[in-house]
C-alpha cells in the first residue's frame, strides 16, 4: 500500500469478549507515513479515540498514534487492533514497532473460530510519585474525597508510554456513579502531562474493574486503553500479590465490556504483556 493509498481505516474492536464490546479502534498499514497534517486529518475524519498508522522503517514497523485533536506516545488497544491487521495481511507472527516511547513489539495468531488473538509488549512500565496539586484536582474533578480512596492501592503515577494518575477507589458503587466536566478534565491533563486518569476498584487480588478518563483527548471516556499495561506494571512495584496475571474489566459502566489480560514479569521496569481478543467492525 503507497502513501496515497493511506485512507482505507481498518477497524476493530481491541480486547472484545464473546464477538462483543471491546474498544473500537483504527489502523492504516502504508508503505509510508503522511506529512504531521496529514496523518492528523485521517485520525479526526476516522473519529475514534485513537487511530494507529504504520510503515516499515529498517527491520522495524514505525507507528503513530494520533487521537482526534493529538497525538500520543502510545495506545495499547490501537496497537492491539494494528497487530490483528498486521495479522491479517502477513500471517500470524511477531511484529517489532518502533513508537515514540522507544521499541515494542505484537505478536499475533488466529484461534479456532478464526478470531484474531494479540499480544503486545508495553514500553517499560514504572511508578512515580504524584503531587498533591493535581491529586487535589482529580479528587475535586470527579468528586471524591481522600476517604473514598483504597488506602491498600495510593494514588501514584503509572507509566508505560505516557503518564498515567491512578486512583483506586474503596467500593464499586463509587467508581460507576464517576461523573465530570469533560473540559475541566482536559485542562487537568494538558496543565500536569497526564494522558489518562485511572479509576479502579480492586475485587480481589486479580480482578481489577477500570474507568479511563481521557478527556484530553475530546473522549470522556474509553472503554479499554493501555492504562492497563501502565497499572499492572504499578500493582507490580507496589508489591501486590497478583499469582502473576491480573484481569481488568474495563468498560462495563459505558455498555462496553472490554477484558485486557496483563502477565507481569517480576523485573522492575519490565515491559507488561497484555493480550486480548479482537472482532473486527465492518
Amino acid at each position: 500500500m503507497t502513501t496515497a493509498d493511506m485512507t482505507d481505516v481498518r477497524q476493530a474492536a481491541a480486547f472484545s469478549e464473546g464477538g462483543a464490546g471491546g474498544n473500537p479502534a483504527g489502523a492504516l498499514i502504508g508503505d509510508s507515513l503522511p506529512s504531521d497534517a496529514k496523518l492528523q486529518a485521517i485520525a479526526g475524519a476516522a473519529g475514534y479515540s485513537d487511530t494507529a498508522l504504520a510503515a516499515p522503517e529498517g527491520v522495524h514497523w514505525r507507528v503513530r498514534y494520533l487521537t482526534p485533536d493529538c497525538e500520543v506516545d502510545f495506545c495499547g488497544h490501537a496497537t492491539i487492533t494494528v497487530g490483528a491487521v498486521m495479522t491479517e495481511l502477513n500471517g500470524p507472527g511477531i511484529y517489532p514497532l518502533q513508537i515514540n516511547a522507544g521499541g515494542i513489539c505484537v505478536a499475533g495468531r488466529l484461534d479456532d473460530a478464526r478470531q484474531s488473538q494479540i499480544e503486545l509488549s508495553s514500553p517499560p512500565a514504572h511508578i512515580g510519585p504524584v503531587d498533591a496539586a493535581p491529586l487535589e484536582k482529580a479528587l475535586a474533578l470527579f468528586g471524591l474525597r481522600g476517604d473514598d480512596l483504597d488506602p491498600q492501592i495510593p494514588p501514584e503515577t503509572a507509566n508505560a508510554g505516557n503518564d498515567h494518575l491512578v486512583l483506586a477507589l474503596r467500593h464499586r458503587v463509587r467508581l460507576a456513579a464517576i461523573v465530570y466536566d469533560l473540559e475541566a478534565g482536559r485542562l487537568l491533563m494538558e496543565q500536569h502531562g497526564l494522558t489518562i486518569i485511572n479509576l479502579i476498584w480492586a475485587e480481589d487480588r486479580r480482578q481489577i474493574h477500570s474507568r479511563n478518563s481521557f478527556s484530553i483527548s475530546g473522549v470522556p471516556e474509553d472503554p479499554a486503553i493501555e492504562a492497563a499495561a501502565a497499572f499492572a506494571g504499578y500493582l507490580r512495584d507496589l508489591g501486590w500479590s497478583y499469582t502473576a496475571s491480573i484481569e481488568v474489566t474495563q468498560g462495563a459502566d459505558m455498555g462496553m465490556s472490554s477484558k485486557p489480560r496483563d502477565t507481569i514479569p517480576d523485573e522492575a521496569d519490565a515491559p507488561v504483556l497484555v493480550s486480548g481478543t479482537t472482532r473486527t467492525i465492518e
